[in-house]
């Protein structure tokens, strides 16, 4: 666990994440991080909470269509 402060960045409210941290999520400035309600509090990830489904579904139509999509990239 890490320990974190609240801080004033201009003026708004931030926390400074540690090095250490953005390289185990494997992001850097730019990227973005969601912050994620869960049944112990609060988790903070790189990773869309629902993409996994959104990948399954685009699968799913790509399959479906697949001859076609097949026409089109032609």
């Amino acid at each position: 666990m890490i320990k974190l402060k609240i801080t004033s960045i201009g003026n708004s409210k931030g926390i400074l994440l540690p090095k250490e941290a953005l390289n185990k999520m494997n992001v850097g400035k730019g990227d973005t991080l969601y912050l994620v309600e869960n049944a112990e509090g609060y988790s903070l990830t790189p990773y869309q909470q629902d993409f996994a489904q959104q990948v399954e579904a685009a699968e799913k139509i790509m399959n479906q269509y697949k001859n076609t999509l097949h026409e089109l990239s032609k």
